[in-house]
């Protein structure tokens, strides 16, 4: 569970309660319905407008990552490395085919079947190169969507805003309903910038993260393949992979990996 998610969703409706408490409001004062279900839900079935139902309808599925913290486990993908390098120079690079069955990770799998199979260094990385760059057009397409839900939202506010001004300048007459009628049309406007600086730009924020991470997992696969292909000393395939790890991850794997 991604504990930061929680906190920032939290946080925010807390702030948003407070301000409107201390300033004098009532809570009631900036919930309404009809407003509610104009922004939020206009806004969502205009993404049917721009994407596939198949996607639209698996937003949810993907928001619902950014409640879970990803593990790439770094620290094992180098150690796995090193151990595969070191049973390759040690029986050949075909010895590699034994365990190959036994890997959780389907990449990593891939990579060292085609270098078992004798493949071109060249286009090994270009197989997995592709894999990788269409793994991640999958995961910035999801994003997108996200993205333009964000920019939809404060959209359909000022929409709602403008409608709610229309129902009031056509009863004028009426002066005691002037306050509270402009109240209510700009509380669309409060409900798009909330869905968009709240929810949604965060969350794709946090979904970009996480998929640069992946990626950076999945270079590290590629660089140990191609040097485990290559026949290079396990220490420096180590070091090779070590350079893609923030100083404190680094230095606690050093230890292990690295050892004499």
């Amino acid at each position: 569970m991604d504990i930061a998610t929680i906190i920032g969703l939290v946080g925010g409706v807390v702030c948003v309660v407070m301000s409107v408490l201390t300033s004098g409001g009532h809570l009631s004062g900036i919930f309404d319905v009809p407003s509610l279900i104009f922004v939020f839900g206009g806004s969502f079935f205009a993404l049917f407008t721009s994407y596939p139902l198949k996607q639209v309808l698996g937003i949810f599925k993907i928001i619902a990552r950014t409640f879970k913290v990803p593990n790439f486990n770094e620290k094992n993908l180098v150690q796995n490395m090193v151990d595969l390098s070191e049973k390759a120079r040690r029986e050949g690079v075909l010895a590699l085919e034994e365990g190959l069955d036994d890997l959780n990770d389907n990449f990593m799998k891939t990579g060292l079947r085609l270098v078992v199979d004798g493949t071109d260094s060249a286009v090994v990385k270009a197989i997995l190169s592709s894999e990788l760059s269409q793994l991640e057009e999958r995961h910035l397409s999801w994003i997108n969507v996200i993205v333009m839900w964000a920019g939809l939202a404060p959209g359909f506010g000022m929409m709602g805003t403008v409608i709610g001004l229309i129902g009031m300048l056509n009863n004028l007459e009426d002066k005691s309903s002037l306050g509270p009628n402009m109240a209510v049309a700009l509380i669309t406007t409060l409900y798009g910038s909330l869905i968009a600086n709240w929810l949604m730009t965060p969350l794709a924020t946090k979904l970009a993260d996480q998929n640069a991470k992946e990626v950076k997992s999945k270079e590290m696969v590629i660089e140990g393949v191609l040097s485990i292909q290559a026949g290079d000393n396990p220490r420096i395939l180590a070091m090779k992979l070590l350079t893609y790890l923030d100083p404190k991850t680094r230095k606690a794997v050093e230890a292990d990996v690295l050892k004499d």
